[in-house]
């Protein structure tokens, strides 16, 4: 059996290392694509559906175990990562492979193994992968972090500011980029998409359109304006004023409890 396999992980040297040692095993692993981190494997995942996937843990956007969370497909999954002895003996006690970095060609060998003891006893890429996907679910609960944010970093320069929540306005997006505005008129571009943030963001941060997400910490007045949409004023410097979107405004609603 050859699986169908993609590779997601920041690090382009651990890849290629990695598509190298795959290449050793032709009639095992069939790479069919690379992402550099858990957004771009997200949409790489729903797109190709894989039957397997190698996938480090700590990366930009979204770390391994957000982006696992957030699918509707669910491949086999194969850790690569230089993560903790917890994190192992939880892998272990899921029936979840993982290989730690730098990964050994012995150690893989006894992976292909794996896999394969898993594809005799049932043999389909559904039947497999649905054994995966509820230990998946068992993994992500026990390892995911817990702790809360309380700051958007931001690179400015050379540097990398955190911008506290409480000094934030709102999030817009503009083209491919999305800004955080602060509530003295600065303006900084993050590293995240809309929908990102709309999950990472505390519950007083508002989805008001597919652009924006707002501070209701810093709503100054709401106006109605036409086709079902409102005026948001802030009482940031600028008195920055926001249009909501027209599917919005169940959101708007509950903010202002009508």
């Amino acid at each position: 059996m050859t699986f169908t396999t993609l590779l997601i992980d920041d690090e382009p040297l651990a890849r290629i290392r990695l598509r190298r040692l795959l290449s050793q095993f032709g009639d095992t692993f069939e790479v069919i694509g690379e992402a550099s981190n858990g957004a771009e494997g997200l949409t790489m995942i729903e797109s190709l559906r894989p039957a397997l996937i190698f996938l480090d843990i700590e990366m930009p956007l979204l770390n391994g175990f957000e982006m696992l969370a957030q699918l509707s497909f669910m491949p086999m999954v194969i850790f690569a990562t230089a993560y903790d002895q917890y994190a192992i003996r939880a892998f272990e006690e899921n029936s979840i492979d993982y290989l730690l970095k730098p990964i050994e060609n012995e150690r893989l060998t006894k992976t292909i193994e794996k896999l394969k003891s898993r594809w005799a006893a049932a043999p389909t890429e559904t039947t497999v992968a649905a054994g995966f996907d509820a230990n998946l679910l068992k993994l992500i609960e026990q390892l995911k972090p817990k702790k809360e944010l309380h700051a958007i970093s931001v690179k400015f320069a050379d540097k990398i500011l955190l911008i506290p929540f409480e000094e934030i306005s709102y999030f817009e997006a503009e083209d491919k980029y999305v800004f955080l505005a602060t509530k003295e008129g600065q303006k900084y571009l993050t590293s995240y998409t809309i929908s990102i943030l709309e999950e990472k963001l505390p519950s007083y941060f508002v989805r008001i359109s597919r652009a924006a997400i707002l501070n209701s910490r810093h709503l100054k007045e709401v106006q109605k304006h036409f086709d079902g949409k409102f005026i948001l004023v802030l009482n940031d410097k600028k008195s920055t004023k926001l249009i909501s979107g027209q599917s919005f405004s169940d959101n708007i609603r509950s903010l202002l409890e009508l």
